[in-house]
């Protein structure tokens, strides 16, 4: 009965009741993001805080390394813009669940949204700075309640130097139709 879409008033069905595919691998991009971002070694080997702040630090560092592969490349501002949805739209879902009440929410997530930007850009630097500052701000940022050793911020930089190349090698139409294949965690020289 409706082979083709239908319109109603310029909007279409799909649009009305549906997601667009570009709104589908944005959501799949952010999934497989958090799903990395849970991988037990962060918490148990890495020793990253097992608490509700440390999972955000985590899921931080993942989305930033998306974002900066999606960086400067044309026709990927509009998924890069919809994958920042896609992570502030969890976030308000994850404060309501956790009890927060409506009227905190939108206060909460624009301090929340303003840690993500400061953690992204602190990121950024270090990535082009050294790998000795890398290592800082990954203490500052993803530790920020625990103190690892020099070992496990040696491991964690590599992973994100591991993910940098390995994301750029992805092909650009393959991250925007929402297949990102993260580095493992443990690579050639760490143990």
């Amino acid at each position: 009965m409706f082979a083709g879409t239908m319109t109603l008033s310029g909007w279409s069905l799909k649009t009305l009741f549906g997601r667009s595919p570009r709104d589908v691998a944005v959501r799949q991009s952010y999934a497989d993001t958090v799903e990395q971002a849970r991988q037990p070694g962060f918490y148990r080997d890495w020793h990253v805080p097992d608490s509700a702040i440390g999972r955000f630090d985590v899921i931080a560092l993942h989305a930033f390394l998306v974002l900066h592969r999606l960086k400067g490349e044309a026709g990927a501002a509009q998924f890069a813009e919809g994958y920042c949805g896609a992570i502030f739209d969890d976030m308000d879902r994850n404060l309501r669940e956790m009890g927060i009440g409506d009227l905190s929410v939108g206060k909460k997530v624009r301090k929340l949204a303003e840690g993500f930007y400061g953690r992204a850009e602190a990121y950024e630097r270090a990535l082009q700075e050294s790998d000795e500052m890398l290592q800082q701000v990954l203490e500052r940022n993803l530790y920020a309640e625990a103190k690892p050793g020099t070992d496990t911020l040696l491991k964690v930089a590599d992973y994100v130097r591991r993910n940098v190349a390995a994301l750029a090698l992805q092909d650009i139409e393959d991250l925007t139709a929402g297949r990102i294949d993260f580095a493992p965690l443990e690579g050639e020289g760490t143990s």
